[in-house]
């Protein structure tokens, strides 16, 4: 009761907490951090906890992308988790399972932390024109995540590319991807199945995916058209008005 005082949880959440009932949040960790403290180590055990809860076939990949130097993704029907917003990953997460959603969500979204680092990885999105029609988790939903997306256009580090649909056929029809760049590790492509993670360091592979990336780079609109599209969207679609 005392500690759920000192910053300002109630004294239940904080033994739920405890008692591993629920999951801490990132702002419920470094408050206790503070108070206690201990210089960040709860927060630091909490990303650990964290990983631990995700599918057991995805905790390599959130391994990967927690080392990585540079990632690159080609997604085709939705944004991809490290930039999803909250609502956002409620809606993709609840289809056909909503048990234990806010702590499934609390996990996905504690993977966004490693763009939060100093050193994070460059990260970039390769994204289809469709998935910003896909109205996933309603209007609101829609309207806050192509806000989010927009918001990035000044992040030097986190770049959003849209292919267009006039692109016609491109180099990623055969589905979504992701390639992580290491320091020093050999380069790693992974795709995704219903319940299973495919990742390989094969260098045909590799080569084979990142040939194709560099080609729906090419394709794609640049960062500034890019935002462009995405706040034409949100406005005409989704009804929201930026100046």
């Amino acid at each position: 009761m005392q500690l759920g005082e000192v910053v300002n949880y109630t004294g239940s959440l904080v033994g739920q907490v405890e008692t591993a009932r629920k999951l801490p949040t990132a702002e419920f960790s470094e408050r206790v951090d503070a108070a206690l403290g201990t210089g960040g180590l709860l927060s630091r055990l909490v990303e650990l906890v964290m990983r631990s809860q995700l599918p057991a076939w995805f905790r390599q990949t959130a391994e990967l992308e927690a080392r990585a130097v540079e990632i690159c993704t080609f997604q085709t029907h939705m944004v991809h988790g490290l930039l999803q917003t909250g609502p956002y990953v409620r809606a993709v997460l609840g289809v056909l399972d909503d048990t234990n959603l806010d702590d499934r969500s609390a996990v996905r979204l504690a993977r966004q932390r490693i763009l939060e680092k100093e050193k994070s990885p460059i990260f970039w999105m390769i994204l289809s024109e469709g998935a910003l029609h896909q109205e996933i988790g309603g209007r609101e939903t829609m309207r806050g995540q192509l806000e989010h997306l927009w918001s990035l256009e000044s992040n030097p580090r986190i770049n959003v590319q849209i292919l267009p649909y006039a692109a016609g056929a491109h180099a990623g029809l055969q589905g979504s991807f992701n390639v992580y760049r290491f320091s020093s590790d050999p380069t790693i492509v992974y795709t995704e199945g219903y319940g299973s993670g495919h990742p390989t360091a094969n260098p045909e592979t590799v080569e084979d995916c990142s040939l194709r990336y560099d080609h729906l780079q090419a394709a794609a609109l640049s960062l500034k058209d890019s935002a462009e599209l995405i706040r034409r969207v949100m406005e005409d679609r989704y009804g929201e008005q930026l100046a």
